[in-house]
């Protein structure tokens, strides 16, 4: 059993390492085979299908989603913290695991597959759900303003960390993709957080 999924977590890992390189238009299962030095009837006893181990590659990718959505209830955080711990996880997993992002802009390339849209539909509206509910807190609490659109600024939070990774990516992982996300991340918050939060803050 124990070869059985070091077997399977290979292949996983040894398309996520093709996808990072030559994008989904270059993943085959030709391709993971001959990186693994075995044959494609080889993947196919593990994999019935090229999205079926693609599939398998998403379940790699959110394999924390959970362990993180608990922690923040563990840790008893404020709204503003927890939206930034949040987004901190996501950050310093993907700075440890660069090749990993490659996933997260693949999104638009992945939804067109009907077998692989449902998995990347839910993995999106998880993470996205979550930091609404963290921003409807903080609206609650006075932490954010009240006026402020819970979707928009969601949307705006999601789409600082997808420009980071892209801008991480195409210079070669020079810079610090957490300090770069977690920066634009707090100058987003400091523009919608209420008179309230800000002078217990300067107190």
């Amino acid at each position: 059993m124990a070869k059985l999924l070091h077997t399977k977590e290979s292949l996983i890992l040894s398309a996520i390492e093709v996808i990072n390189e030559q994008g989904l238009q270059g993943l085959t299962t030709r391709e993971v085979a001959k990186r693994q030095g075995v044959s494609e009837a080889t993947i196919f006893k593990h994999y019935k299908s090229k999205n079926e181990l693609i599939l398998a590659v998403l379940e790699y990718y959110s394999q924390y989603d959970q362990a993180i959505t608990e922690s923040l209830v563990l840790k008893k955080l404020n709204p503003i913290e927890a939206i930034i711990y949040f987004v901190d996880a996501y950050v310093t997993y993907y700075e440890n695991y660069p090749q990993i992002t490659a996933i997260t802009l693949s999104y638009e390339g992945l939804i067109h597959e009907p077998d692989l849209s449902d998995m990347v539909q839910g993995i999106f509206q998880r993470r996205i759900g979550t930091i609404k509910a963290l921003i409807e807190d903080a609206k609650l609490q006075k932490a954010i303003l009240g006026d402020v659109g819970t979707e928009s600024l969601a949307d705006l939070i999601v789409g600082l960390e997808r420009m980071a990774i892209l801008r991480w990516r195409l210079d070669k992982y020079k810079f610090s993709l957490k300090e770069q996300t977690l920066t634009s991340l707090n100058m987003l918050l400091d523009l919608v957080k209420s008179k309230c939060q800000k002078i217990v803050q300067v107190d």
